[in-house]
């Protein structure tokens, strides 16, 4: 057993998060010439594209949740409790701002400096790089409760703020002074918003009204009211309409008209809980909002009369998921029902192919016929408490079925038309107090079986919702509340399990019991594997018992949950049984030895568990979380030892998963230089490696003399016979041209002198220095800046002809040997070595000593050649094996 926690799991990220009550931040990225919206989910923050709604960059967690975020051009400041702190690439801190009290709630960058205002009415102005503190001031919460902060363009070093009282202030923050107050409008300011106009700023307040105020001239323009409560925030349009949006806590946005002076358009229902935040893209129609119901919404104005319509979002529970389960053979979709009445499907390979399939409603064509604008919350149905799916038939109808909390119909879900179904399954005779606990589809995706309160058992056609019969006498299937119902994988067998601590068999066919089985206590819930036949338990005493439905015998019973268990799990082959229970405890259970080999804590109790039908990934719901956690199966992916845990054994905590970022998404980087990856320049002696130049530079040096020949003009280029651009002219009063100067053959000498022919190159020169140092890495560098002709003139010039020497041809000789010996630029060894023979072969042949050189060198390359061809056909010899095999 590992000391991290779990030794057959491993935390790997977690589905359905998306937003928070915290407001989001817009961000223009110039290198990438997109925008990036910032989220808060809890600990971290999340960066994704507004193009796509993709996530493409998640923070590290900070100690405490998020309490409010801001951005510029380089940085992302996140506030949690009374610490700033500051993110770079969106991901790492480089910074940590200390020196408020209590907890900060406003944050807004201004140039070089960040200003920060917390819950005690201190307000302190930092220095974004050093993080000093540039200046503090301290406001009365009495009298200036500080509730809105903003910076008015081309007010030089000046910020506007908002107080609770009504009352608003602008400072400056340079020379610590209060230039003005204005006196309010005898209502709590909620929303400070720069208008596209100078001068000019929105200002929302408690009461639900909207003031257009010009700040230089202390003149309010004009004002709207709000019927929905306090301005929760505003927002104008940079495209051209002169629009502003206003939210409300209920989640509803209005569009008010400046030229018109009157509401033009109103979006209800935007979010369903307070929207924190709403966005315009700049100089585009586009909205972004973002609410504590866990979504992100884009919004694009192509309506009639300003309207707008949703063009994109991403959206999670609004409230935690109480049941989840796999969905379909291939592992990649979870079910999810919420507390929020709504049933959605997270894919574990990308988020765009998650689907909502909404919240159910009583009376479908009711709901569709409702009047625009307004909801009908009573046709909507309760949570969902469990449900059952079958991949069968899921093309041909319905093949979802659902049980709701406080209702005895159960409605019926289609998966690829993402919507609820047209049957409601109700049995035609029963108690109105009668609600429906447990139901389960058939393998082969046509019948449902629903068990109900009261003891009925009842057996449905998916296809056309009628009722086909119930089970047991007198249409009781138990004494008491029905707490589990399975159905084998050939239809053949029935299994019920009730409050009156009995199992049951059925015919499926015929409805007859066969065989009844008295448990320890009432069972709590039921899970059947069908491939093995295994049927498990969870009863009231925190106990797990293991029937084998072929046997029906009692096979294996499982003690240790300290608290109700909620939820079961078998693995696809049938051998582990993971159970989830209210004492934090997630536990694995082998049934070949009958003993517990996994067990872990979690931070918060978990409420539902599903293993993939691949066995890759453990999925898990947990209280007070909106998220569905995802586990690795470490068994996958190597050996792991699982030992029989002794009784006495206290588990470790396990941390949650956290987001992970998709890697077809792109990735954001902040707008400094980028952190290119540096290749090492030879991962090891006993390899060959190549240089990273184009062939063109080496591969033609034997064939330069064709390519010059090749190249030459046919006809000597003239230069045509034509007057300068400037003609200059001699002074006077009378202008005259000048005269181009002739020039003289005989003043300009055609025989240069020695000392020019003699002076050496730069790379000659540094190439007789290496010999003292043996160190040929500032002449090779040379040649590698040499293009083919230049580096076919410097190897001429080794001879004394060329104005080298001998001793330059022994060196350059030394520099291939010792290019050779390290194994670096192989390719650029041999091309100039080839050319080096060629230009000086017969200068060479008449000096014994570099003759000797050479025969050395060419016995080194013979040896470095024979382990090249050894190692190329052993390679070739293994891929034709592996290519003709029969495997």
């Amino acid at each position: 057993m590992s000391e991290g926690g779990s030794s057959l799991f491993s935390g790997f990220r977690v589905l359905g998060l998306y937003s928070n009550h915290v407001p989001h931040v817009l961000r223009y990225h110039r290198k990438h010439r997109e925008f990036y919206v910032v989220t808060a989910v809890g600990k971290c923050f999340h960066t994704f594209n507004v193009n796509r709604l993709g996530i493409v960059s998640v923070s590290n967690s900070l100690s405490d949740d998020i309490t409010c975020v801001a951005a510029d051009r380089m940085l992302v400041f996140a506030a949690a409790g009374s610490q700033i702190n500051a993110f770079a690439r969106n991901k790492e801190v480089v910074m940590r701002y200390h020196g408020h009290r209590q907890e900060v709630r406003l944050l807004l960058p201004l140039g070089d400096q960040l200003i920060s205002a917390d819950s005690g009415g201190d307000v302190i102005v930092w220095d974004v790089q050093g993080g000093d503190v540039y200046l503090q001031l301290h406001f009365d919460l009495a009298t200036f409760d500080l509730s809105a902060m903003m910076h008015p363009s081309t007010y030089l070093n000046k910020v506007l703020l908002g107080s609770s009282q009504g009352a608003l202030q602008l400072w400056n923050i340079k020379t610590s002074k209060l230039l003005f107050t204005f006196p309010g409008w005898s209502a709590g300011v909620t929303a400070l918003q720069q208008s596209p106009a100078v001068d000019v700023v929105g200002v929302g307040t408690v009461t639900g009204r909207i003031i257009i105020h010009n700040i230089r001239l202390d003149e309010t323009l004009m004002s709207f009211t709000q019927d929905w409560g306090p301005i929760s925030f505003l927002a104008f349009r940079t495209d051209g309409p002169p629009v502003v949006a206003s939210g409300s806590p209920q989640g509803h946005i209005a569009f008010w008209n400046l030229e018109r002076r009157q509401l033009i358009a109103q979006q209800r229902h935007a979010h369903s809980t307070a929207i924190a935040a709403a966005t315009f893209v700049h100089g585009e129609p586009l909205l972004i909002t973002n609410g504590a119901d866990n979504a992100i919404k884009v919004w694009i104005f192509d309506q009639e009369e300003g309207g707008a319509r949703l063009l994109r979002s991403r959206q999670g529970h609004s409230a935690p998921p109480t049941t989840i389960r796999h969905h379909g053979n291939d592992g990649k979709n979870i079910l999810s029902a919420g507390q929020d009445g709504t049933l959605q499907s997270f894919s574990t390979v990308h988020e765009r192919f998650n689907k909502n399939l909404g919240h159910g409603s009583i009376n479908k064509k009711k709901e569709q016929k409702k009047k625009k604008g307004l909801s009908y919350e009573e046709l909507r149905l309760p949570a969902i408490t469990g449900f059952s799916s079958a991949a069968a038939r899921q093309s041909d109808w319905d093949g979802i079925v659902a049980c709701h909390r406080g209702r005895l119909a159960a409605t019926t879900w289609n998966y690829q038309r993402c919507t609820m179904g047209a049957h409601h399954l109700q049995p035609p005779s029963c108690h109105r107090d009668t609600v429906s606990t447990a139901v389960d589809i058939t393998s082969c995706g046509n019948f449902a079986v629903i068990g109900s309160s009261c003891g009925r058992v009842d057996v449905y056609n998916l296809q056309s919702g009628l009722h086909r019969g119930c089970y047991g006498v007198d249409q009781k299937a138990h004494s008491g509340v029905v707490r589990g119902v399975a159905t084998d994988t050939l239809n053949q067998l029935t299994f019920t399990a009730g409050s009156d601590w009995l199992l049951k068999f059925w015919r499926f066919k015929s409805k007859k019991q066969e065989v009844e089985l008295k448990l320890p206590t009432a069972p709590a819930s039921m899970m059947l594997h069908r491939d093995s036949g295994m049927l498990a338990l969870a009863l009231d005493d925190f106990t797990l018992l293991v029937v084998d439905t072929e046997t029906r015998r009692v096979v294996r019973k499982f003690a240790g949950h300290h608290g109700n268990i909620n939820d079961m799990a078998f693995s696809p082959d049938g051998r582990w049984l993971v159970t989830v229970a209210m004492d934090c405890t997630i536990r694995t259970w082998d049934l070949p030895s009958g003993s517990l080999v996994d067990c872990f804590l979690v931070a918060m109790a978990p409420v539902g568990v599903s293993l993939s039908p691949t066995g890759d990934f453990l999925a898990t719901a947990h209280v007070d979380s909106l998220g569905v956690y995802l586990w690795t199966n470490k068994s996958l992916c190597g050996p792991v030892g699982l030992r029989p845990i002794p009784a006495d054994y206290q588990p470790a905590t396990e941390t949650l998963p956290g987001f992970t970022v998709d890697e077809s998404e792109q990735d954001m980087t902040s707008e400094e230089a980028d952190d290119v990856y540096q290749s090492a320049e030879q991962l090891g002696a006993e390899l060959v490696t190549l240089s990273l130049l184009p062939e063109s530079r080496w591969k033609s040096l034997l064939y330069l003399d064709n390519i010059k020949r090749r190249n030459k003009p046919a006809i000597p280029p003239v230069a045509p016979a034509a007057a300068p651009f400037f003609l200059t002219t001699v002074a006077g009063l009378t202008p005259h041209f000048t005269l181009p100067v002739a020039t003289e053959p005989e003043a300009q000498s055609k025989v240069l002198r020695w000392g020019l022919l003699s002076q050496r190159s730069e790379f000659s020169s540094a190439l007789e220095a290496s010999v003292l140092s043996q160190s040929f890495e500032c002449p090779l560098r040379l040649l590698k800046d040499c293009g083919p002709s230049a580096l076919s003139v410097e190897l001429t010039c080794l001879t004394s002809e060329g104005g080298g020497a001998s001793s330059l041809l022994l060196a350059f000789i030394q520099m291939i040997d010792s290019m050779l010996a390290s194994g670096r630029d192989f390719d650029l060894a041999h091309a100039y070595l080839a050319l080096f023979l060629k230009l000086h072969l017969r200068l060479l042949s008449q000096d014994p000593v570099a003759m000797e050189a050479l025969l050395c060198l060419s016995s080194k390359l013979e040896v470095g050649w024979a382990d090249l061809r050894a190692s190329f056909d052993q390679s070739l010899c293994l891929l034709s094996y592996a290519k003709s095999a029969l495997l």
